[in-house]
């Protein structure tokens, strides 16, 4: 078992959660029921994803957790150009970057571990 706390990749994540979360308080509150709560969704599901996997007995097991969270980050980018194109916001363009980081984080992680199985 893995802790993932100590994991780059999980904190980098948590903290897309805390800016995910500060982008969408300004959303119009139409949305709360919709792509709020959706990018909100998808982004608590990358760092639990990360340490639900490191909590498995083996690698195959924490590389299929590790391609979920890629998955719900690479789904929360997209909700957050599809904000930006409805014009909810125009500040995202950190957010997009470090979401482009733990991608690259993730990727790393599923070819390392992938190699070992």
């Amino acid at each position: 078992m893995r802790d993932h706390k100590e994991l780059d990749v999980w904190r980098e994540s948590v903290d897309v959660v805390v800016k995910g979360y500060a982008l969408t308080k300004s959303f119009p509150k139409e949305e709360i029921y919709g792509l709020t709560n959706q990018m909100r969704r998808a982004a608590v599901s990358i760092p639990s994803n990360i340490a639900e996997g490191a909590a498995r007995q083996t690698e195959k097991e924490f590389v299929q957790f590790l391609y979920i969270s890629l998955g719900s980050a690479t789904e929360l980018e997209t909700q957050i150009l599809i904000a930006e194109k409805r014009s909810f916001t125009q500040i995202a363009g950190e957010l997009l970057r470090q979401i482009a980081m733990v991608q690259k984080m993730l990727h790393g992680l599923i070819r390392h571990y992938r190699n070992k199985v």
